[in-house]
């Protein structure tokens, strides 16, 4: 008899990584267009940067994901957008392009020192798992601050979703997802008018290097880049136990981002929240197939870069709780192995629930995010409390 070719891909890695995608573009997208806007960029020129960001972070997904075989989620640096706002006006294309190679040269350097790798072998579990909450909490947070206004959208979607759990757990997000979509469509609540169809068209800008721009916009990239989304990037990983070497995963965003930043890709690095989707039970009950989930999210980050301009549009047609209540379900099941990792180690549990609050916080001290001191001042009350332990 002849032998049934099996599909590799199971729903729940297209499912895990559609909805990893989707997050990703619909909670910072917006501030990428700000970011591009401010440099001046023309509207081809903002379509090429949705191009080259979008191809930079499929590629790297599918490619380091088949490699190591572990869940390695790419992204755009969202706190680096928001940085380039405000950084990049009265700045220029030329010059700003200059300074995103510079930058990415930089992240380039770090991964194929070692550095990194260094650093986060004195980085606890448990600390890594209590920033990894902590970064997660607004989303489980923002599930349910959807439900006064949208009750009946959030409220069917969380319910399709414990019902599957108990009996389709493999299916739940998805469903979850599918049962929200039929709602909106139904509700006639998608804005089918904001729809265009367009192709995203590669543009590429001469780099101009100036020192002003690499000491304002060059240098402060690179720092909120490693601090606020390498760091937890790599804490995700390590958190769900994928033990792959930092530095290749560092080195390869550096240099896709020395690629591409004459076109628009300002920087890439390690993916935390929407890595977080594709390493949930959800995605795959076996940890060691949960490559796949990330594979299958590159597969549509290429997609979505090359209709770039449409995906904006569609994304935009949606409503905001939709985007909301799926990110949260997605999320429930990696919050909660978060803080039960996080708190389980007594040595370590005041440094973690400190991570996690400093974290959960939103703090924000020279441009660098919450999640870099949290993990910071975790480590001195890790510290600290280990010198107690041991006298």
């Amino acid at each position: 008899m002849p032998r049934l070719i099996r599909f590799p891909f199971h729903f729940t890695h297209l499912s895990a990584g559609l909805i990893a995608v989707l997050v990703g573009y619909t909670s910072s997208v917006a501030i990428v267009f700000q970011a591009a806007h401010a440099a001046g960029a023309t509207p081809s020129q903002i379509g090429s940067w949705l191009l080259a960001l979008g191809l930079g972070m499929g590629v790297t997904c599918i490619g380091l994901s088949l490699y190591f075989r572990s869940p390695v989620l790419t992204a755009w640096s969202t706190p680096g957008a928001a940085l380039l706002a405000t950084s990049l006006v009265g700045v220029g294309m030329a010059e700003a392009t200059g300074a995103f190679l510079v930058s990415s040269a930089l992240i380039t350097l770090v991964g194929f020192s070692g550095w990194f790798d260094r650093l986060m072998r004195h980085i606890p579990r448990a600390l890594a798992s209590a920033m990894l909450a902590g970064v997660l909490l607004r989303f489980g947070v923002d599930l349910f601050a959807a439900l006064p206004s949208l009750h009946f959208l959030v409220g069917a979607m969380l319910l399709v979703f414990l019902l599957a759990k108990a009996w389709w757990p493999r299916y739940a997000v998805l469903l979850a997802f599918l049962a929200g979509l039929a709602w909106v469509v139904a509700q006639g609540q998608v804005q089918t008018g904001t729809l265009t169809l367009s192709w995203g068209r590669p543009v590429f800008t001469a780099p101009r290097f100036t020192l002003a721009s690499i000491m304002g916009v060059a240098l402060p990239l690179f720092i909120v880049t490693m601090a606020s989304q390498n760091l937890p990037g790599l804490a995700v990983l390590r958190a769900n136990g994928y033990g792959t070497s930092a530095s290749p995963l560092i080195a390869t965003t550096g240099l896709t981002g020395l690629l591409l930043a004459p076109f628009g890709g300002y920087t890439f690095n390690l993916a935390a929240i929407t890595a977080a989707i594709c390493m949930t039970p959800d995605a795959d009950p076996d940890a060691s197939q949960r490559y796949k989930a990330a594979v299958a999210a590159g597969a549509f980050y290429l997609v979505a870069g090359l209709l770039g301009p449409t995906v904006a549009s569609l994304l935009a047609s949606v409503p905001k709780a939709f985007v909301l209540g799926i990110a949260g379900i997605a999320l429930l099941s990696t919050i909660a192995n978060s803080l039960a990792a996080a708190l389980e180690d007594q040595a370590d549990r005041d440094a973690a629930l400190i991570t996690f609050l400093v974290t959960a916080s939103g703090l924000s001290l020279f441009r660098i995010g919450s999640a870099f001191w949290g993990l910071a001042l975790g480590l001195a009350a890790s510290w600290i409390a280990r010198r107690r332990y041991s006298a």
